[in-house]
Protein backbone atom coordinates (compact mmCIF):
# COMPACT_ATOMS: atom_id res chain seq x y z
CA UNK A 1 0.00 0.00 0.00
CA UNK A 2 0.63 3.71 -0.83
CA UNK A 3 0.37 6.32 1.08
CA UNK A 4 1.00 10.23 1.18
CA UNK A 5 1.14 12.58 3.80
CA UNK A 6 0.16 16.06 3.83
CA UNK A 7 1.33 19.41 5.82
CA UNK A 8 -2.43 21.33 5.99
CA UNK A 9 -1.54 24.46 5.58
CA UNK A 10 1.96 24.35 6.06
CA UNK A 11 3.43 27.83 6.08
CA UNK A 12 0.53 29.37 8.10
CA UNK A 13 0.95 25.96 10.30
CA UNK A 14 4.67 26.52 10.95
CA UNK A 15 3.78 29.95 12.48
CA UNK A 16 0.97 28.86 14.70
CA UNK A 17 2.94 26.48 16.19
CA UNK A 18 4.90 29.44 17.96
CA UNK A 19 1.82 31.44 18.06
CA UNK A 20 -0.75 29.96 18.89
CA UNK A 21 -3.76 32.35 18.90
CA UNK A 22 -3.21 33.01 15.65
CA UNK A 23 -5.51 29.35 15.05
CA UNK A 24 -8.20 30.23 13.84
CA UNK A 25 -7.47 33.48 12.19
CA UNK A 26 -6.87 34.35 8.74
CA UNK A 27 -2.69 33.77 7.62
CA UNK A 28 -0.83 34.63 4.40
CA UNK A 29 2.77 34.11 3.80
CA UNK A 30 4.62 36.36 0.94
CA UNK A 31 7.39 35.27 -1.36
CA UNK A 32 10.74 36.81 -1.31
CA UNK A 33 11.30 40.05 -0.95
CA UNK A 34 7.06 40.27 0.04
CA UNK A 35 6.64 40.30 -3.08
CA UNK A 36 2.96 38.16 -3.51
CA UNK A 37 0.94 35.46 -1.74
CA UNK A 38 2.16 32.37 -1.94
CA UNK A 39 0.87 30.37 1.08
CA UNK A 40 -2.96 31.26 2.71
CA UNK A 41 -5.08 29.53 5.57
CA UNK A 42 -7.76 28.31 5.35
CA UNK A 43 -9.44 31.15 6.92
CA UNK A 44 -7.96 33.71 4.45
CA UNK A 45 -8.53 32.53 0.91
CA UNK A 46 -12.13 33.37 0.87
CA UNK A 47 -10.61 37.28 0.78
CA UNK A 48 -6.71 36.65 -0.98
CA UNK A 49 -6.85 34.91 -4.01
CA UNK A 50 -3.19 32.72 -4.85
CA UNK A 51 -0.24 34.57 -6.12
CA UNK A 52 -1.74 38.54 -5.51
CA UNK A 53 0.36 41.16 -5.11
CA UNK A 54 0.90 42.11 -1.68
CA UNK A 55 0.93 46.06 -2.27
CA UNK A 56 -2.00 45.83 -3.86
CA UNK A 57 -4.20 43.91 -0.79
CA UNK A 58 -2.86 45.85 2.43
CA UNK A 59 -6.46 47.34 2.82
CA UNK A 60 -7.63 43.53 2.67
CA UNK A 61 -5.03 42.56 5.22
CA UNK A 62 -6.39 45.74 7.32
CA UNK A 63 -9.75 45.32 6.88
CA UNK A 64 -10.08 41.50 7.20
CA UNK A 65 -7.59 41.81 9.96
CA UNK A 66 -5.17 39.10 8.18
CA UNK A 67 -1.69 38.35 9.67
CA UNK A 68 0.87 38.84 6.91
CA UNK A 69 4.51 36.56 7.38
CA UNK A 70 7.21 36.87 5.15
CA UNK A 71 8.43 34.03 4.29
CA UNK A 72 10.61 32.16 7.14
CA UNK A 73 12.36 29.28 5.30
CA UNK A 74 14.82 28.48 7.75
CA UNK A 75 12.01 27.35 10.07
CA UNK A 76 9.07 25.84 7.15
CA UNK A 77 12.66 23.91 6.53
CA UNK A 78 13.50 22.74 9.80
CA UNK A 79 9.69 22.05 10.67
CA UNK A 80 9.65 20.29 7.56
CA UNK A 81 12.45 17.66 8.10
CA UNK A 82 11.41 16.61 11.98
CA UNK A 83 8.01 16.04 10.34
CA UNK A 84 9.83 13.30 7.74
CA UNK A 85 12.18 12.35 10.80
CA UNK A 86 8.92 10.93 12.31
CA UNK A 87 7.56 9.22 9.57
CA UNK A 88 10.28 7.33 8.74
CA UNK A 89 9.95 5.50 12.29
CA UNK A 90 6.33 4.40 11.21
CA UNK A 91 7.75 3.43 7.81
CA UNK A 92 11.53 3.68 6.38
CA UNK A 93 10.17 3.97 2.71
CA UNK A 94 9.43 7.10 2.06
CA UNK A 95 9.70 9.54 -0.82
CA UNK A 96 9.45 13.43 0.20
CA UNK A 97 7.54 14.60 -3.13
CA UNK A 98 7.67 18.57 -1.48
CA UNK A 99 8.36 20.76 1.38
CA UNK A 100 5.21 19.85 2.77
CA UNK A 101 4.73 15.77 1.19
CA UNK A 102 5.67 12.86 1.57
CA UNK A 103 4.86 9.28 -0.01
CA UNK A 104 5.37 6.13 2.06
CA UNK A 105 4.94 2.72 1.94
CA UNK A 106 3.14 0.36 3.83
CA UNK A 107 4.15 -3.39 4.27
CA UNK A 108 3.18 -5.72 6.56
CA UNK A 109 0.02 -3.50 7.94
CA UNK A 110 -3.41 -5.64 7.54
CA UNK A 111 -6.05 -3.50 6.01
CA UNK A 112 -8.10 -3.69 9.10
CA UNK A 113 -5.17 -1.97 10.94
CA UNK A 114 -4.36 0.38 8.46
CA UNK A 115 -6.60 3.49 9.42
CA UNK A 116 -5.62 2.64 12.83
CA UNK A 117 -1.97 2.98 11.91
CA UNK A 118 -1.99 5.98 10.09
CA UNK A 119 -4.07 7.71 12.66
CA UNK A 120 -1.49 6.81 15.04
CA UNK A 121 1.27 9.00 12.46
CA UNK A 122 -0.83 11.81 12.79
CA UNK A 123 -2.18 12.43 16.11
CA UNK A 124 2.21 11.82 16.56
CA UNK A 125 3.80 14.32 14.13
CA UNK A 126 0.60 16.97 15.76
CA UNK A 127 1.77 16.34 19.51
CA UNK A 128 5.30 16.53 18.87
CA UNK A 129 5.42 19.05 16.03
CA UNK A 130 2.42 20.92 16.48
CA UNK A 131 2.20 20.34 12.45
CA UNK A 132 -1.62 19.32 11.49
CA UNK A 133 -1.39 16.76 8.91
CA UNK A 134 -3.82 14.47 6.24
CA UNK A 135 -2.81 11.63 5.47
CA UNK A 136 -4.18 8.86 2.33
CA UNK A 137 -3.93 5.54 2.03
CA UNK A 138 -4.62 3.26 -1.19
CA UNK A 139 -2.78 0.24 -3.63
CA UNK A 140 -1.10 2.67 -5.67
CA UNK A 141 0.59 6.82 -5.56
CA UNK A 142 -2.43 8.58 -7.82
CA UNK A 143 -4.88 6.72 -5.42
CA UNK A 144 -3.12 7.85 -2.54
CA UNK A 145 -3.38 11.29 -3.42
CA UNK A 146 -7.55 10.82 -4.26
CA UNK A 147 -7.39 9.48 -0.81
CA UNK A 148 -5.51 12.18 0.94
CA UNK A 149 -7.86 14.80 -1.08
CA UNK A 150 -11.19 13.03 0.30
CA UNK A 151 -9.65 12.76 4.03
CA UNK A 152 -9.21 16.91 3.72
CA UNK A 153 -12.61 17.27 2.43
CA UNK A 154 -14.51 15.47 4.78
CA UNK A 155 -12.19 15.93 7.89
CA UNK A 156 -14.70 16.03 10.38
CA UNK A 157 -15.72 12.58 9.27
CA UNK A 158 -12.48 10.77 8.06
CA UNK A 159 -10.60 12.45 11.34
CA UNK A 160 -7.90 13.98 8.31
CA UNK A 161 -7.21 10.17 7.54
CA UNK A 162 -8.39 7.73 4.94
CA UNK A 163 -7.43 4.42 3.49
CA UNK A 164 -8.76 3.24 -0.08
CA UNK A 165 -8.94 -0.71 0.62
CA UNK A 166 -11.97 -1.64 -1.42
CA UNK A 167 -12.60 -2.26 -4.90
CA UNK A 168 -15.60 -0.16 -4.12
CA UNK A 169 -13.79 2.80 -2.35
CA UNK A 170 -11.63 3.02 -5.23
CA UNK A 171 -14.81 3.40 -7.75
CA UNK A 172 -16.34 5.58 -5.47
CA UNK A 173 -13.85 7.68 -5.14
CA UNK A 174 -12.87 8.43 -8.51
CA UNK A 175 -16.68 9.25 -9.58
CA UNK A 176 -16.01 12.08 -6.57
CA UNK A 177 -12.61 13.09 -7.97
CA UNK A 178 -13.02 16.10 -10.62
CA UNK A 179 -10.62 15.08 -13.58
CA UNK A 180 -8.61 18.00 -13.51
CA UNK A 181 -8.21 16.82 -9.66
CA UNK A 182 -6.44 13.78 -10.84
CA UNK A 183 -2.21 14.11 -9.63
CA UNK A 184 -0.61 14.07 -13.38
CA UNK A 185 -3.40 15.44 -15.37
CA UNK A 186 -2.84 19.25 -16.00
CA UNK A 187 -5.29 21.87 -17.43
CA UNK A 188 -4.30 21.23 -21.11
CA UNK A 189 -5.06 17.55 -20.51
CA UNK A 190 -8.43 17.96 -18.52
CA UNK A 191 -9.60 20.46 -20.79
CA UNK A 192 -9.08 18.12 -23.85
CA UNK A 193 -10.92 15.30 -21.81
CA UNK A 194 -14.11 17.81 -21.35
CA UNK A 195 -14.38 18.26 -25.11
CA UNK A 196 -14.68 14.16 -25.16
CA UNK A 197 -17.96 14.31 -22.13
CA UNK A 198 -15.00 12.80 -19.33
CA UNK A 199 -15.21 14.96 -15.97
CA UNK A 200 -14.52 12.28 -13.66
CA UNK A 201 -11.54 10.27 -12.92
CA UNK A 202 -13.89 7.23 -13.30
CA UNK A 203 -14.75 8.04 -16.57
CA UNK A 204 -11.02 8.57 -18.05
CA UNK A 205 -10.81 4.94 -16.46
CA UNK A 206 -13.12 3.40 -18.64
CA UNK A 207 -11.36 5.18 -21.61
CA UNK A 208 -9.84 1.93 -23.93
CA UNK A 209 -5.88 1.57 -23.33
CA UNK A 210 -5.39 2.20 -27.07
CA UNK A 211 -6.95 5.65 -26.99
CA UNK A 212 -5.38 6.92 -23.71
CA UNK A 213 -1.90 6.05 -25.34
CA UNK A 214 -2.82 7.57 -28.96
CA UNK A 215 -4.13 10.50 -27.04
CA UNK A 216 -2.11 11.02 -24.01
CA UNK A 217 0.83 9.01 -24.45
CA UNK A 218 2.69 6.24 -22.67
CA UNK A 219 2.84 8.30 -19.46
CA UNK A 220 -1.10 8.80 -19.38
CA UNK A 221 -1.95 5.14 -20.03
CA UNK A 222 0.66 4.89 -16.62
CA UNK A 223 -1.39 6.97 -14.97
CA UNK A 224 -4.89 4.97 -15.93
CA UNK A 225 -3.19 1.54 -14.75
CA UNK A 226 -2.60 3.37 -11.88
CA UNK A 227 -5.69 4.44 -10.75
CA UNK A 228 -7.38 1.36 -11.73
CA UNK A 229 -5.19 0.14 -8.80
CA UNK A 230 -2.34 -1.21 -10.62
CA UNK A 231 0.88 0.11 -8.48
CA UNK A 232 2.72 1.69 -12.19
CA UNK A 233 4.08 4.60 -10.59
CA UNK A 234 6.80 3.88 -7.96
CA UNK A 235 8.90 5.48 -6.07
CA UNK A 236 11.31 8.05 -8.32
CA UNK A 237 14.81 8.06 -7.66
CA UNK A 238 16.73 10.75 -5.99
CA UNK A 239 18.73 12.58 -9.00
CA UNK A 240 21.22 15.29 -8.96
CA UNK A 241 19.95 18.42 -10.56
CA UNK A 242 20.79 19.14 -13.98
CA UNK A 243 20.82 22.86 -13.80
CA UNK A 244 21.08 24.84 -10.45
CA UNK A 245 20.29 28.80 -10.32
CA UNK A 246 20.72 31.43 -7.77
CA UNK A 247 18.52 34.10 -8.64
CA UNK A 248 17.06 37.35 -6.41
CA UNK A 249 14.86 40.14 -6.63
CA UNK A 250 16.69 42.98 -5.16
CA UNK A 251 15.53 44.72 -2.25
CA UNK A 252 15.31 47.92 -4.05
CA UNK A 253 16.56 48.51 -7.42
CA UNK A 254 19.60 49.01 -8.30
CA UNK A 255 21.36 51.22 -11.20
CA UNK A 256 25.33 51.42 -10.58
CA UNK A 257 27.61 48.45 -11.89
CA UNK A 258 29.20 47.72 -8.79
CA UNK A 259 26.59 46.57 -6.71
CA UNK A 260 25.22 44.42 -9.27
CA UNK A 261 28.63 42.87 -10.17
CA UNK A 262 28.68 42.09 -6.42
CA UNK A 263 25.44 40.47 -6.50
CA UNK A 264 26.35 38.41 -9.29
CA UNK A 265 29.70 37.34 -7.66
CA UNK A 266 27.18 36.36 -4.88
CA UNK A 267 24.94 34.20 -6.99
CA UNK A 268 27.63 32.53 -8.78
CA UNK A 269 29.66 31.74 -5.59
CA UNK A 270 26.33 30.31 -4.14
CA UNK A 271 26.04 28.33 -6.75
CA UNK A 272 29.65 26.94 -6.93
CA UNK A 273 28.71 26.36 -3.31
CA UNK A 274 25.60 23.93 -4.09
CA UNK A 275 27.79 22.23 -7.61
CA UNK A 276 30.53 21.29 -4.68
CA UNK A 277 27.79 19.78 -2.45
CA UNK A 278 26.13 17.36 -5.02
CA UNK A 279 29.69 16.75 -6.55
CA UNK A 280 29.10 18.46 -9.83
CA UNK A 281 31.16 20.69 -12.28
CA UNK A 282 29.28 22.70 -15.10
CA UNK A 283 30.69 23.83 -18.20
CA UNK A 284 28.92 26.67 -19.20
CA UNK A 285 26.28 29.15 -17.12
CA UNK A 286 23.49 31.79 -17.63
CA UNK A 287 23.86 35.24 -16.62
CA UNK A 288 20.82 37.32 -16.61
CA UNK A 289 19.40 40.80 -15.43
CA UNK A 290 15.75 42.20 -15.20
CA UNK A 291 14.20 45.73 -14.59
CA UNK A 292 10.83 45.98 -13.12
CA UNK A 293 7.73 44.87 -15.23
CA UNK A 294 6.58 48.43 -13.76
CA UNK A 295 9.26 50.17 -14.97
CA UNK A 296 8.83 53.37 -17.96
CA UNK A 297 12.32 51.73 -19.61
CA UNK A 298 12.29 48.02 -19.46
CA UNK A 299 15.46 45.91 -20.32
CA UNK A 300 15.52 41.61 -19.51
CA UNK A 301 18.32 40.52 -20.77
CA UNK A 302 20.59 36.89 -20.61
CA UNK A 303 23.81 35.31 -22.17
CA UNK A 304 25.40 32.11 -21.99
CA UNK A 305 28.47 31.90 -20.96
CA UNK A 306 30.95 28.85 -22.46
CA UNK A 307 33.77 27.55 -19.66
CA UNK A 308 36.86 26.82 -21.21
CA UNK A 309 36.42 23.53 -19.06
CA UNK A 310 34.58 21.80 -16.33
CA UNK A 311 34.67 23.21 -12.82
CA UNK A 312 33.08 24.05 -9.83
CA UNK A 313 35.16 26.18 -8.56
CA UNK A 314 33.95 29.59 -7.35
CA UNK A 315 36.77 31.73 -8.26
CA UNK A 316 36.85 30.41 -12.00
CA UNK A 317 32.91 30.54 -12.22
CA UNK A 318 32.78 33.96 -10.70
CA UNK A 319 35.28 35.27 -12.98
CA UNK A 320 32.87 34.00 -15.92
CA UNK A 321 30.06 35.20 -14.65
CA UNK A 322 31.32 38.69 -14.21
CA UNK A 323 32.66 38.37 -17.92
CA UNK A 324 29.17 37.60 -18.85
CA UNK A 325 27.73 40.27 -16.76
CA UNK A 326 30.16 43.32 -18.79
CA UNK A 327 28.50 42.32 -21.99
CA UNK A 328 24.75 42.60 -20.70
CA UNK A 329 25.14 45.69 -18.36
CA UNK A 330 24.14 48.68 -19.99
CA UNK A 331 23.94 52.04 -17.97
CA UNK A 332 20.94 54.07 -17.09
CA UNK A 333 18.62 51.38 -16.59
CA UNK A 334 17.07 50.38 -12.91
CA UNK A 335 17.86 46.63 -12.47
CA UNK A 336 15.30 45.09 -10.36
CA UNK A 337 16.24 41.32 -10.40
CA UNK A 338 19.28 39.00 -11.82
CA UNK A 339 20.65 35.33 -11.71
CA UNK A 340 23.28 32.88 -11.86
CA UNK A 341 22.22 29.37 -13.32
CA UNK A 342 24.72 26.65 -14.32
CA UNK A 343 24.24 24.34 -16.67
CA UNK A 344 25.30 21.15 -18.46
CA UNK A 345 26.30 19.68 -15.29
CA UNK A 346 28.63 16.76 -14.99
CA UNK A 347 29.68 13.92 -12.16
CA UNK A 348 33.18 15.71 -11.04
CA UNK A 349 34.26 12.53 -9.82
CA UNK A 350 34.25 11.86 -14.00
CA UNK A 351 36.67 15.19 -14.92
CA UNK A 352 38.18 15.46 -18.30
CA UNK A 353 41.48 17.02 -17.77
CA UNK A 354 42.82 19.36 -21.10
CA UNK A 355 45.89 18.31 -22.45
CA UNK A 356 46.05 22.29 -23.15
CA UNK A 357 43.72 24.01 -20.18
CA UNK A 358 42.68 22.95 -17.12
CA UNK A 359 41.46 24.02 -13.66
CA UNK A 360 44.30 24.85 -11.30
CA UNK A 361 44.70 21.65 -8.91
CA UNK A 362 44.82 24.16 -5.97
CA UNK A 363 41.50 26.04 -6.36
CA UNK A 364 40.11 22.35 -5.28
CA UNK A 365 42.14 22.29 -1.94
CA UNK A 366 41.32 26.28 -1.55
CA UNK A 367 37.07 25.38 -2.22
CA UNK A 368 37.71 22.14 0.33
CA UNK A 369 39.24 24.63 2.95
CA UNK A 370 36.35 27.41 2.43
CA UNK A 371 33.45 25.22 2.76
CA UNK A 372 34.18 23.13 5.61
CA UNK A 373 35.20 26.22 7.31
CA UNK A 374 32.10 28.31 6.26
CA UNK A 375 29.99 25.31 7.63
CA UNK A 376 30.78 25.81 11.43
CA UNK A 377 28.87 29.34 10.80
CA UNK A 378 25.34 30.41 10.79
CA UNK A 379 26.78 33.48 8.07
CA UNK A 380 29.99 32.53 6.15
CA UNK A 381 33.27 33.99 7.08
CA UNK A 382 35.09 33.47 4.03
CA UNK A 383 34.39 35.08 0.92
CA UNK A 384 35.50 35.04 -2.79
CA UNK A 385 37.15 38.87 -3.44
CA UNK A 386 34.99 39.64 -5.73
CA UNK A 387 31.97 39.92 -3.07
CA UNK A 388 31.71 42.78 -0.75
CA UNK A 389 33.16 42.17 2.86
CA UNK A 390 31.39 45.01 4.56
CA UNK A 391 27.73 44.39 3.05
CA UNK A 392 25.18 41.67 4.51
CA UNK A 393 22.58 41.97 1.61
CA UNK A 394 19.02 40.94 2.70
CA UNK A 395 15.66 40.56 1.08
CA UNK A 396 12.66 42.78 1.97
CA UNK A 397 11.19 40.76 4.91
CA UNK A 398 8.85 42.98 6.87
CA UNK A 399 6.83 40.70 8.45
CA UNK A 400 9.55 38.31 9.07
CA UNK A 401 9.19 35.83 12.50
CA UNK A 402 12.07 34.39 14.62
CA UNK A 403 13.60 31.71 13.40
CA UNK A 404 12.66 29.50 16.49
CA UNK A 405 14.48 26.46 15.80
CA UNK A 406 17.36 27.46 13.38
CA UNK A 407 19.33 30.17 15.35
CA UNK A 408 20.57 30.45 18.86
CA UNK A 409 19.60 34.11 19.61
CA UNK A 410 16.02 33.69 18.23
CA UNK A 411 14.68 30.97 20.45
CA UNK A 412 11.63 30.71 22.15
CA UNK A 413 11.54 32.31 25.89
CA UNK A 414 9.58 31.02 28.36
CA UNK A 415 9.10 33.07 31.31
CA UNK A 416 8.00 31.02 34.30
CA UNK A 417 6.45 33.12 37.36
Amino acid sequence: MYGILDCNSFYASCERVFKPHLIGKPIVVLSNNDGCVISRSDEAKSFIPMGAEAFNYEKVFRDHKIHVFSSNYSLYGDLSSRVMSILTTFTPEIEIYSIDEAFFKLKDVASSDIEAYILDIKRTIEKWVGIPVSIGVAPTKSLSKVANKIAKRYSSRTKGVYAIVTEKQRINALKWTKVENVWGIGRRISNRLKIQQIYTAHEFTLLSDEYVRKNFSIVGLRLKQDLLGKPIIGFEQVKDKQNIATTRTFESALKLYEPIKERIATFANACAEKLRKQESECTCLYVFLKTSKYSKTSRNVGLVVHLPYATNSSFTICKYAIKGLNQLYIKGYNYKKAGVIVMNLKPASKHQFSIFEDENPKHQVLMKILDTFNLKYDKPKIRIANQDLNKTWKMKQEHLSPRYTTVLNEIIEVKCE
